[in-house]
């Protein structure tokens, strides 16, 4: 009964996102909707950024086994990287009406900064896309009692999610993610309500997460604890900045004030919803502490997955997974659809500048299916989990991309030089230090790129130019549009052709 109702869910969700692939008549429609989505459908694309695999089981799991200091980087950070983005991309971006970061970096610093920026955009998704996909085995694997292995729910999954972004895009997306909201909200605050009757309340569960230390948010007074602490909050708050999905379901609003309160509403409702599936798993600890307990230390990405299937009547394991698998089904669309639309149109459109528009929406498609396989094929040889998946999927954008875009709208005076030092001196630096150091490193790797980085697009700008580039004339984009002094700002317009 349980997997007959996941399967009719499943294809209904397919159902309207091909419905909505119809509506798909353009690239822009594809990339980024059209720019037309309202208040309401904006907020919950904006949630669903991030409510999936990471949210329901890796910041769960982790909660149960290390408490609120080990969630600082989600919903702490990510939430916040909701809001700043928000403000960021309305205030400056959202008016050049482009479809991709990529596109910002080559208006702003010349063709070979949007190639590397869009490389180390579309590698750190690698990470977090397969945390979807691997999500999605174990779901897979669980209603159907095991009759599929995690690895054959991986490849289900994967087709199920492709068949409907490679049709309708993030217009498919955009509407499954406001669909999807309600059945995720109501859904958890429905097992969360059944679990805390078997716990005789939420109180008793928050005395016993006190009693246990997991409420404890700050690290004790060692320079190493606050510095792993301070760089797990800043990789999720600003590397994730620099993302195309963040972009797209910001950028995909009617209007610059829809996109900014769209982002702050979404990211306030994820903040505080993600506390629901935390609250959960640490229930199981008291509903049954010796099974639970024993799964704490083996396996804690199946306590709240375990737990519904073994302490709660079939509607509730089918209200549970359906609205799971809203989740994640929602979160892996667009993290799929935003690297394979940055790769089309900052690498592929750059060797063919006159492609139409109706070759180069067939090449976002194929090039979607392309990266799905890629994503597959690392998920099922990855012994990560989910939450050190997601963790470490920004920290190529922390080191290599978030300086140059921020630097890039404010600084009038960075120049293309200055934006390869950054790139260059960020990544190395990340690299270098955790190859030689690792964990043991002084100060974390990823921060040792983001302050070379900063050195690099300052030092590199301000020293005699040895490298140019075409793009610096666009100092001030916000400013730029209204005036005019640019044709690469022609409303609705990308094209390369003047580039």
């Amino acid at each position: 009964m349980l997997l007959t109702f996941i399967v009719l869910y499943l294809l209904v969700s397919i159902s309207i996102g091909v419905a909505a692939g119809m509506r798909v008549r353009n690239s822009k429609d594809f990339a980024v909707a059209g720019r037309h989505l309202p208040v309401p459908v904006v907020t919950a694309t904006v949630f669903a950024t991030w409510f999936g695999a990471e949210a329901v089981f890796g910041v769960s799991a982790t909660f149960a086994t290390e408490g609120l200091r080990g969630v600082v980087a989600d919903p702490f950070g990510s939430s916040m990287c909701l809001i700043l983005a928000g403000i960021f991309f309305a205030r400056y971006l959202y008016r050049l009406n482009i479809l991709t970061l990529g596109d910002f970096f080559r208006l702003r610093f010349g063709r070979g900064i949007e190639v590397l920026t869009t490389l180390a955009i579309v590698a750190s998704y690698l990470g977090w896309v397969s945390a979807q996909i691997k999500a999605l085995g174990l779901i897979l694997n669980m209603v159907t009692d095991g009759a599929l292995s995690e690895s054959t729910g991986m490849l289900v999954g994967t087709l199920i999610v492709l068949t409907y972004t490679t049709l309708g895009g993030m217009l498919s997306v955009a509407i499954l993610d406001f669909v999807q909201m309600g059945v995720v909200i109501g859904g958890l605050l429905f097992i969360a309500s059944l679990v805390s009757d078997q716990t005789g309340g939420v109180a008793p569960v928050i005395e016993s997460a006190r009693a246990a230390g997991r409420l404890d948010f700050f690290p004790p007074p060692s320079l190493a604890e606050w510095l792993s602490f301070l760089a797990a909050w800043v990789t999720m708050m600003l590397g994730s900045i620099p993302q195309q999905d963040v972009f797209q379901r910001i950028t995909s609003a009617r209007t610059a004030q829809i996109a900014l309160w769209g982002s702050i509403l979404g990211a306030t409702i994820y903040f505080c919803f993600t506390f629901v599936p935390m609250f959960i798993a640490y229930a199981s600890t008291l509903v049954d502490a010796q099974v639970f307990g024993a799964l704490l230390e083996s396996d804690p990405q199946r306590l709240l997955p375990t737990l519904v299937m073994t302490h709660t009547p079939l509607l509730a394991q089918i209200v549970f997974f359906g609205a799971v698998l809203a989740a994640i089904m929602s979160c892996s669309s667009a993290t799929l659809l935003a690297p394979s639309v940055s790769f089309a149109e900052n690498i592929i459109r750059g060797f063919y500048p006159e492609m139409r528009d109706h070759t180069f929406l067939w090449v976002m498609r194929g090039t979607i299916v392309g990266f799905a396989s890629i994503v597959l094929v690392f998920a099922l040889h990855s012994e990560a989990s989910i939450f050190q998946m997601v963790e470490n999927a920004y920290k190529v954008t922390l080191a290599g991309a978030f300086v140059p875009l921020v630097v890039g709208a404010l600084w009038p005076r960075a120049t293309t030089q200055g934006a390869y030092a950054a790139i260059l001196l960020g990544i190395g630096a990340w690299l270098v230090t955790e190859f030689l150091f690792g964990e043991g490193a002084l100060l974390p790797p990823q921060l040792v790129g983001l302050g070379m980085s900063a050195i690099g697009i300052f030092a590199g700008s301000l020293l005699p130019q040895v490298i140019r580039g075409h793009g610096e004339h666009l100092a001030r984009p916000h400013h730029a549009h209204t005036a005019g002094r640019s044709p690469h700002l022609v409303p609705g317009h990308h094209s390369r052709a003047t580039d």
